[in-house]
């Protein structure tokens, strides 16, 4: 498991890096959308990678990894706007936003490592294909709840999905980067 965790970081590094430098250049902009638009967001992605992942001809010359980047990160935000509150205009420094991103990828990464262990890396036999449908199938619930003003009555709430979500793009990642260098 010490390599999962080591790959784990590897993965986050790359997003984190990617989130910073956009924080640099378009702020806390993001910090007004609502939840659904974040989800909305998410989806658009991970739509994209299952149709990346069915069809021959791409026509715009950029693959998986880009997108499940943007998942983990979309993700992040909407953790943060759980946490925090919609604001009506951005109120985030760079260093406030990467305190964040911080504090709720340890949450994950823990949560992460405690399924891990009990699932025995079960996700190592998994093909990326599957974790991109799970985390379709999580923004399918995520979008029910949300329809339901946030109300469940015996699931788990909307950030258990989003962190699910960070961790199967995380292992699609890990997976993608056995074929590339993450």
């Amino acid at each position: 498991m010490q390599d999962t965790s080591t790959q784990y970081d590897a993965v986050i590094s790359k997003c984190r890096d990617l989130y910073i430098k956009k924080m640099k250049d378009y702020g806390s902009a993001w910090r007004i959308l609502r939840l659904p638009s974040l989800t909305d967001q998410i989806f658009i992605k991970a739509q994209r990678i299952r149709s990346l992942q069915e069809n021959e001809v791409r026509k715009v010359d950029e693959g998986e990894v880009p997108e499940f980047i943007g998942i983990i990160n979309y993700s992040i935000m909407a953790l943060i706007q759980i946490e925090k509150g919609i604001a009506e205009q951005p109120d985030l420094s760079p260093d406030e936003a990467a305190d964040l991103y911080n504090k709720h990828i340890n949450i994950t990464k823990t949560l992460m490592m405690n399924k891990n262990h009990d699932y025995g890396e079960a996700w190592r036999d998994m093909r990326v294909s599957s974790l991109t449908d799970l985390i379709i199938q999580k923004l399918l619930r995520v979008k029910q709840i949300e329809d339901n003003k946030g109300k469940t009555i015996v699931s788990e709430g909307i950030d258990a999905n989003y962190q699910d979500m960070i961790n199967y793009a995380v292992f699609a990642m890990i997976h993608l980067g056995e074929a590339i260098d993450v």
